[in-house]
């Protein structure tokens, strides 16, 4: 393949038969040598698995179990709850809404909204501790 062949993009002298001014040179950076040791370092200690990397991802692990633990006992006090207060209070069990006893309608509908909003929760937490993970290590 020619010389003269090869692009036909804009700026080319070949294009237009004019000559104008040379294509502008662009600098590539590829590392920021401006960036702090200390994130490199950890980096360096997140990567090769070094005690210190293996401690940093331990803790961070550890947050995330916890806030699944605490959720879950959330979720499991509220649901089981629901038996309990009708066994203690047998008048709750009478009332009704909308013709449905209103055992049912907080046993069998209200789970989901309740699940699905915890999940939620989780997920924003979840989210959080990553983004202050990634910031622990970036500075």
């Amino acid at each position: 393949m020619s010389r003269h062949s090869a692009g036909t993009g804009p700026g080319r002298a070949e294009d237009n038969g004019a000559s104008g001014p040379p294509p502008r040179r662009k600098r590539v950076v590829l590392a920021d040598s401006r960036a702090p040791v200390t994130v490199l370092r950890t980096v360096v200690e997140l990567e090769e698995q070094t005690s210190y990397g293996e401690e940093l991802v331990r803790g961070f692990i550890r947050v995330q179990l916890w806030t699944a633990v605490r959720l879950a006992a959330i979720a499991v006090v509220l649901l089981c709850g629901l038996p309990v207060v009708f066994f203690f209070i047998p008048a709750l069990a009478d009332v009704t809404f909308a013709g449905v006893r209103l055992p049912w309608l907080l046993l069998g509908v209200a789970p989901f909204p309740l699940l699905f909003g915890i999940g939620y929760w989780y997920n924003v937490l979840a989210e959080r501790h990553e983004r202050d993970f990634v910031d622990m290590v970036e500075k």
